[in-house]
């Protein structure tokens, strides 16, 4: 799911090792690759790569401290953290001052508010398109071998793609839903597979607008497009919730939530705190499909429906309705322990992670 900084940074080195054994024999290439990836683990300065390639590895450290270690660290660890990471970003930007990862990465700490970041999104989104479009096409064009060449490619837009998945995410937090649609849905022209995970975020837009059929259609065409995995994640599922709660339709509502309650491990307690996350600097944080983590993530990222219009609870009325339905699902001992503990923590005397 989503963009593996680690994962990609394994995959541009592989391409770039790969260019160098296109004129050795198929056995010489084989005996190559056999000691690739202890090479790439021990020694990775030793095998080839370009400005580009150490700036990525940057990013990638950077991810891994700023969106995968910062959240659970305590406050003095996650000064350095956050020192650590803006180096990295700084040193990456160096290498490369196009490593346009590191530039939205750097812009997302640097601006004062949700709404400057986003116009800062806008303002460079079509350099960024134009760049990674153009190094794309140019794979493609010149690739002999069409396997290696679609990855490569691939790769190439990768940048871009996060790009206007921040500026869709940021769009739905500043309240543009419909700017948010439009990116997720250009998104999606780019990337049909939709490697981003962006049509998430367009679900989610379309709740926000009470929009039924245009949440609908997304999922008939995410449906028809996207084989290995149907439309009812968690982002979907709770957005057809909004929708039928907005409508007053509870019926619906309550048998949607006991379908999401039946996908994912642990979700009535997940449903139940409704622990809220930072988001991922580098991207959506790669979590595995179906997972007690991803629904944490969905949950997080479903803030701007949860909380609307705020209960005395300090809960929006949809979150506090499925607080309640969840609570229904478990034994009343365990609801009550858990809803003692987000008390605590709502009040900054306790730690429920």
């Amino acid at each position: 799911m989503a963009f593996d900084p680690q994962r990609e940074d394994y995959q541009r080195m592989g391409l770039r090792f790969a260019h160098t054994l296109d004129s050795s024999s198929p056995a010489e290439a084989t005996r190559a690759f056999a000691s690739f990836s202890r090479r790439f683990a021990r020694e990775r300065d030793s095998l080839p790569q370009s400005d580009s390639d150490r700036a990525f590895h940057l990013v990638a450290i950077a991810s891994k401290l700023i969106d995968y270690e910062l959240p659970f660290a305590d406050d003095a660890e996650a000064q350095k953290l956050i020192e650590r990471g803006h180096q990295l970003l700084d040193e990456a930007l160096s290498l490369d001052p196009r490593c346009f990862d590191a530039i939205r990465m750097k812009a997302a700490a640097d601006k004062p508010s949700f709404e400057a970041f986003l116009e800062f999104l806008n303002e460079q989104s079509d350099e960024v398109w134009r760049t990674c479009n153009e190094q794309s096409t140019r794979i493609l064009q010149k690739g002999t071998n069409d396997e290696r060449a679609l990855l490569e490619a691939s790769l190439a837009m990768h940048p871009y793609l996060r790009w206007v998945s921040t500026q869709a995410e940021q769009a739905l937090i500043c309240g543009r839903n419909k700017q948010s649609i439009q990116l997720c849905l250009h998104a999606l022209e780019v990337d049909p597979h939709d490697e981003a995970d962006i049509r998430f975020t367009a679900a989610l837009a379309y709740a926000k607008l009470e929009d039924a059929q245009g949440l609908a259609t997304l999922i008939q065409n995410i449906g028809s497009k996207l084989r290995t995995r149907p439309a009812n994640d968690a982002w979907t599922q709770l957005s057809l919730i909004a929708l039928a709660h907005k409508t007053h339709d509870l019926q619906s509502a309550t048998d949607l939530l006991v379908d999401l309650a039946r996908l994912y491990p642990h979700a009535a307690e997940t449903l139940l705190r409704q622990i809220e996350l930072p988001e991922g600097v580098f991207a959506r944080l790669a979590v595995k499909p179906y997972s007690e983590d991803e629904l944490v993530l969905a949950l997080s990222e479903t803030t701007v429906l949860l909380q609307e219009g705020r209960e005395p609870n300090g809960r929006g009325v949809l979150g506090a309705w499925i607080s309640n339905e969840a609570a229904q699902m478990l034994p009343p001992a365990v609801a009550s322990m858990i809803a003692e503990q987000m008390r605590d923590l709502m009040d900054g005397r306790g730690d429920v992670l």
